[in-house]
C-alpha cells in the first residue's frame, strides 16, 4: 500500500507547467482525492485514484477534472462561475492471475499512446479530429 502524497503533473503548455495535486481526503464511496487549490474551491482541478477488486479482477482507475472558471457580473456583483469541465479517465482491469509485467507492459503502452508524438491519436483527443 502506498503513502498518499501530492501528485505532480505536467501539462503540453509550449513552456511546461507542473500541476501539484494535494492529498484532500476521501468522497463517500472511498476514492482518494486530490486538488489543485485555485483559491475558488468550485474552481479547483481535481485528481482522484481508486483500486476496487471484485469476481477475481483488479479495477484501478484515475480521473481528472479540469474547470473553466469565469467571473461573471450581476447587478455590479462579481462572482466566479464554472463554465465547462474537461474530464479525463484512465481505466483498467486486470485479472487476479496477471503478472506484474504484464500490468506494467499494458499500462506503457497505453501512456505511449497518449504521448504527443502519437499523431494520429493526439489529433483525435486533442484536435477532436476522428480516424478514417
Amino acid at each position: 500500500m502506498s503513502a498518499r502524497a501530492s501528485v505532480v503533473i505536467n501539462d503540453r503548455a509550449a513552456t511546461p507547467v507542473a500541476h501539484t495535486f494535494t492529498p484532500d481526503g476521501n468522497d463517500p464511496n472511498g476514492v482518494c482525492v486530490f486538488t489543485e487549490k485555485t483559491g475558488v474551491p468550485a474552481g479547483d482541478s481535481r485528481f482522484t485514484a481508486q483500486l476496487r477488486n471484485s469476481n477475481g479482477k483488479y479495477r484501478p482507475s484515475l480521473r481528472l477534472t479540469v474547470p473553466v472558471v469565469q467571473t461573471q457580473t450581476i447587478n455590479g456583483v462579481e462572482s466566479p462561475v464554472v463554465v465547462r469541465s474537461a474530464y479525463v479517465e484512465v481505466q483498467c482491469t486486470f485479472d487476479a492471475l496477471s503478472t506484474l509485467q504484464e500490468r506494467k507492459d499494458a499500462v506503457g503502452m497505453m501512456a505511449n499512446a497518449l504521448a504527443a508524438n502519437q499523431v494520429m491519436l493526439n489529433d483525435l483527443l486533442t484536435n477532436l479530429n476522428p480516424i478514417y
